[in-house]
């Protein structure tokens, strides 16, 4: 162990490692957690995409209407929250066409979303083209230091 008494070397192997480990890839918080993933028996988790398992755990949708309005598709869905506590979210709808591709992929805004204790919430859109065929919604959590009080 002679790397032990010799500090440099011993500093040397200490950044390879903390050099080394930095390399590792870490998915972004946003990825978009399909919640169907997570709970494949409910009926409508296919459309519902959360950024972290955690909150993908405490919220479902429980309906889900649609229709067509001038040609575009118009949805309206239950989004339920199972936890005791209030939630501070943002919503976005993310619109596909028959393929599966996406239409306007970000133009459609994050919508703030607050849901109390065990809320069920409507939340509806507009499908921006006739195009449309399906929809995903994305839920996402705010952090506690952009609340506005």
């Amino acid at each position: 162990m002679s790397f032990i008494k010799n500090p440099p070397l011993l500093l040397l192997l200490a950044l390879s490692i903390f050099f080394i480990s930095g390399c590792v890839n870490v998915p972004p918080v946003t990825s978009g957690i399909g919640s169907e993933q997570i709970y494949p028996g409910q009926k409508y988790s296919k459309h519902l995409q959360v950024d972290n398992k955690k909150l993908a755990g405490r919220l479902h949708i429980s309906e889900i209407k649609s229709r067509k309005q001038n040609d575009l598709l118009q949805v309206n869905l239950s989004l339920t929250s199972t936890y005791k506590k209030s939630l501070q979210l943002q919503y976005q709808f993310q619109w596909f066409d028959q393929d599966g591709f996406v239409i306007e992929a970000g133009k459609s805004p994050w919508q703030p979303l607050e849901l109390h204790g065990m809320q069920t919430t409507t939340v509806e859109s507009l499908a921006p083209t006739p195009q449309v065929a399906t929809f995903s919604l994305y839920v996402r959590e705010v952090p506690e230091k952009f609340f506005k009080y």
